[in-house]
């Protein structure tokens, strides 16, 4: 049995933030508990951009009791007004004792100064504890608050050979059927799913998020140098969520009029016969997509890895060898000349999945050069 102590009711608080995954947009996942004299009294969750922070649920729901208590956070509270007014501000009101928090907040407009303004009233402030278990669970807000750029996840399934389909194209399906949903669950967490166009020539998929429970579909993104997608896609009529492709400036503009009046929004990246990649992750940063989730082929793959955009693998792997030297493999990109300058995953995870093994990790790269070519 755990012991009741300031790590035991952090712990609840995150586990209460990480389900909300997927569904805050570009502001974090925040949970928050109230304690007064040792019982829980108030707890909240950060539940949509826009709306009362987590802090603001958990001190409502403890009304008169929160003076005197102790509040558990998982992100520093904010200073400023937003959307919302400042979460130091309401706790500095409710009179409470003293404010436990997870990590300190790295959007600029707060960065220590909720802290401070809490210090400053007389409160007890303890800041660090889980702090890695919340740091990770908020990793894509903070790369799009540092930097304007969406978190990019690369997710394969393949064969232990790695291949991602046969020789002659078949891919359904690698993966078992609990992979397949903890995928659906990936998606709902992301707001965007990019893939090339040769899988939606090839496939016709859907890219929605099909779980037991409705879920949060992403915003589709295809890489389309050319505009080969064919306009009776189903992403193009379904519906579901909307559908963007990222082309380039010479592409052909009819093309490009008529799936807009299918529904799609056309973006431009780059002046070149391919998709800028880097471009693209900025334009989809300026449109407020703070997460995507890579589920391309081999080529869009190695070239977002080749270009180093890419935050975070997960791979899936089957008990399975296909072979075939024209079989579509995970990463296609010219590749490295030694051992040694090989990408390498760090914080590394590995989960058996029935007869699949996942494995997550960050990527390292070894060189200096970064490649810069347009995809």
């Amino acid at each position: 049995m755990k012991v009741i102590d300031d790590e035991y009711y952090m712990a609840l608080a995150l586990d209460m933030a990480e389900r909300a995954l997927g569904q805050t947009g570009t502001n974090p996942v925040v949970g928050a508990l109230v304690i007064r004299e040792g019982e829980l009294v108030g707890l909240g969750t950060h539940l949509e951009r826009g709306t009362p922070h987590a802090e603001v649920h958990a001190l409502n729901m403890a009304g008169s009791r929160a003076e005197g208590s102790t509040v558990y956070v998982t992100l520093e509270p904010c200073s400023h007004h937003g959307l919302t007014p400042p979460c130091a501000e309401r706790l500095i009101q409710e009179k409470v004792r003293r404010v436990v928090v997870a990590c300190e907040d790295p959007n600029p407009l707060v960065a220590g100064r909720g802290i401070e303004m809490l210090r400053a009233a007389g409160i007890e402030v303890l800041v660090g504890v889980l702090r890695e278990r919340a740091l990770k669970l908020n990793r894509r807000f903070i790369k799009f608050i540092s930097t304007g750029m969406p978190y990019v996840t690369i997710k394969s399934a393949s064969t232990l050979d790695g291949k991602l389909a046969s020789r002659t194209g078949d891919s359904k399906w690698i993966s078992n059927e609990k992979a397949r949903e903890i995928v659906h669950t990936m998606r709902h967490r992301h707001q965007a799913i990019m893939v090339g166009v040769s899988t939606i020539i090839a496939d016709d998929p859907q890219l929605s998020t099909r779980l037991t429970v409705p879920g949060l579909s992403p915003v589709r993104v295809v890489a389309d140098s050319t505009l080969r997608i064919p306009e009776t896609a189903q992403i193009l009529r379904d519906g579901v969520a909307p559908t963007w492709i990222i082309t380039t400036q010479q592409a052909d503009p009819d093309k490009a009029e008529r799936l807009t009046e299918l529904g799609a929004e056309i973006l431009r990246c780059g002046s070149g016969p391919q998709v800028d990649l880097r471009d693209a992750l900025v334009q989809l940063g300026q449109r407020g997509i703070s997460s995507v989730l890579v589920e391309g082929g081999g080529r869009l793959n190695g070239s977002l890895l080749e270009r180093r955009l890419v935050d975070e693998i997960v791979l899936f792997f089957a008990p399975k060898l296909v072979g075939g030297s024209e079989a579509p493999g995970t990463f296609h990109f010219a590749g490295y000349d030694l051992m040694r300058e090989a990408v390498s995953l760090r914080d590394m995870e590995v989960e058996q999945i029935g007869d699949n093994v996942c494995i997550r990790g960050v990527p390292v790269w070894a060189t200096a050069e970064v490649k810069e070519e347009d995809h």
